[in-house]
This record gives C-alpha cells, sequence and structure tokens, in this order.
C-alpha cells in the first residue's frame, strides 16, 4: 500500500521516537532491581568504607539495594574490569578513585581502557591522604623522618595497596622531593594489619582509613598530603610546610560501562549530588576527612583526563612499573 509522504514520514517519526521513549520510560523506573557497585579493594579499606556510605543513601533513596562487591587485587583492575565487561544497564557500577587514572598509564597490557570504557557518572568527594607511622617509629616530625630515612637508608618499609596505587605514588613523589629511599612494599590485600604490628613503619593512607586509628593512638600522623591543614585533624601540620611544593590527593566517584543509557547516568549523577548535599552525610564524610564534590558527568570526565595527565609524568619520571 502506498502512503501519502506526510503520513509515512510520520509514521517513520513515530517509530523513531519509540526506542527513545523506551529509554526514558526505563531510567524512570530504574532501578527495579538491586544495583551492584563494585569496589577494586578489600572490605575496610577507604574506597570500601564511602562506597557502603553512598550505597546506604542510594538504597533509601532509590528504593533498592545498592550491595558493595568487593574485587581486590591488580591495583583495583580486576574490579574495574568486571564493570567494563558487565552489562550496561545501569545494575553494576564502579567505585572508581585515583588509582584508576594512574592505571591507565602504569599499565600498558590491559584488557581495557578506562576512560573509553568506563562512563564517568558523578564525583563523590576529594579524599585527602595523610603520612602515618607506628607510634614505636623514632621520628615524630617529617623533618625528623627525613633525617632517620637518610641516616638508616633502605631500613624503612612503606606499605602499599600495589605498584601505581595512591599510597605508592604518593610516596614517590615524597621520596623524588626530599632525596630519601623508601622501601616499597606492595600489597594484593589490606596492608594496615601489618602497619599495625610494626613489620611496615610508613604508609601514605587514605584519612578516612586511618582517622579512628590516629584519634584512639594507635597511630601516629606526622602530616597531610594536602596543601593546607585538615579540619578533621586541626593539629597535624601539611607535607608542603616542610617539603615546599609536595602535594597530592586521592579522589572516589561513581562510573558505569560505557554505553550505559544517559537517562540512567543522569538519574544517578543527580541522586549522588542530592547525596552529598544531604547535611547527615557531609557531616559523615567530613568526619572521615573528605570532601564532598558535586560534578555533572561531564565534569567528572574531564577532572579524570586531567589526573591520568597529571599522575603520567609522576610514573615516567619515577620510572614506576606494574608488579
Amino acid at each position: 500500500m502506498k502512503l501519502p509522504r506526510r503520513n509515512f514520514l510520520h509514521l517513520a517519526a513515530g517509530a523513531a521516537a519509540l526506542p527513545a521513549m523506551s529509554r526514558v520510560a526505563g531510567a524512570e523506573a530504574y532501578p527495579t532491581r538491586p544495583v551492584r557497585i563494585v569496589v577494586g579493594y578489600p572490605a575496610g579499606s577507604a574506597p570500601d568504607i564511602i562506597a557502603r556510605l553512598m550505597g546506604q543513601w542510594l538504597s533509601e533513596r532509590l528504593g533498592q539495594q545498592f550491595v558493595i562487591d568487593n574485587r581486590p587485587g591488580f591495583g583495583g583492575n580486576i574490579g574495574t574490569e568486571v564493570v567494563v565487561k558487565a552489562p550496561p544497564d545501569g545494575y553494576t557500577l564502579l567505585l572508581p578513585v585515583s588509582t584508576n587514572a594512574v592505571n591507565a598509564t602504569l599499565y600498558t597490557n590491559l584488557n581495557f581502557n578506562f576512560i573509553r570504557d568506563i562512563a564517568p557518572v558523578a564525583s563523590v568527594a576529594n579524599a585527602p591522604f595523610v603520612m602515618v607511622v607506628t607510634p614505636s617509629f623514632p621520628a615524630k616530625t617529617v623533618p625528623d623522618f627525613i633525617a632517620y630515612a637518610k641516616a638508616n637508608p633502605s631500613k624503612i618499609n612503606m606499605a602499599s595497596g600495589g605498584n601505581g596505587t595512591a599510597p605508592h605514588i604518593f610516596g614517590e613523589l615524597f621520596m623524588s622531593m626530599t632525596g630519601v629511599h623508601l622501601v616499597h612494599v606492595p600489597y594484593r590485600g589490606a596492608y594496615m594489619p601489618d602497619l599495625l604490628a610494626g613489620q611496615m613503619q610508613v604508609v601514605f593512607g587514605p584519612i578516612a582509613q586511618s582517622v579512628e586509628l590516629i584519634r584512639t593512638g594507635k597511630l601516629r600522623a606526622l602530616a597531610v598530603t594536602t596543601a593546607k591543614r585538615l579540619e578533621v585533624l586541626p593539629d597535624v601540620p601539611s607535607v608542603g610546610e616542610f617539603v615546599r611544593g609536595y602535594e597530592a590527593a586521592g579522589w572516589y566517584g561513581i562510573g558505569a560501562p560505557k554505553n550505559t543509557p544517559a537517562e540512567i547516568i543522569d538519574k544517578l549523577n543527580k541522586a549522588t549530588n542530592g547525596a552529598l548535599a544531604d547535611p547527615k552525610l557531609k557531616a559523615r564524610l567530613a568526619d572521615l576527612g573528605v570532601r564532598p564534590t558535586s560534578m555533572t558527568p561531564a565534569e567528572f570526565g574531564t577532572f579524570i583526563a586531567d589526573e591520568t595527565e597529571k599522575w603520567a609524568k609522576v610514573i615516567k619520571f619515577a620510572n614506576i612499573k606494574p608488579e
């Protein structure tokens, strides 16, 4: 049957609109079942703590459980690849961290490209780190630590979650700017028990992971890695007060597999930004020493690209290689 041109165009436009209408309807209903947030680090780690806080808030507001799935190992790459390979339907998300930006340069043989294969959804928080030692360590200040390290070369063990993780590259930056040499000991799992036991002597770790241990005297904070002191640890100086120009910070966000519908990404972004504006959650994050940072998906994508470029320079300068 031959259709008049006007009727044909009208029907064609209607047919083309059906997938878009279906996507919008799906986004409005989303989520209709539990959502998984993959964390590339073990339970009790700083990313895990942040993910559980966000997951609880999103569960309460969006009406479905946001379940944390810990997939530690390989510098966070194992968990990232799980999300890269997941269906792009909004039901498998990633908690990306600053290490993901580092890994983009550090590893040349990954089965994915972080910037290409993970869609930025929302920024969660900026994460200051803190340089901590065991209470029995002889140095009580950064200058004392530098002097002790120079007098005892290669006798101080520095733990991290793996080659190229934030604790590693923040420590490498410290070494390059002070001329000291610390023995880097990468862990595939949690390193905090060995630090507390004195087998490791120093960690440049997330404040969220160690703030309570500092407050209870189980660890000694020598300095925070931000340019200025922090309200959460007001008596702890910054590394930059002794090592001019030193500044480093981590970050946390939410990502999804590429090709996840824009409507779902937008809904998650708005929900996340709503969480970050909630006074109770803001206070909880502040108590952990992290600072909420709301961004649009586009802004978060630009931020990730800038971070990738920044740490690529450090990796190449320090000649950091993957394990």
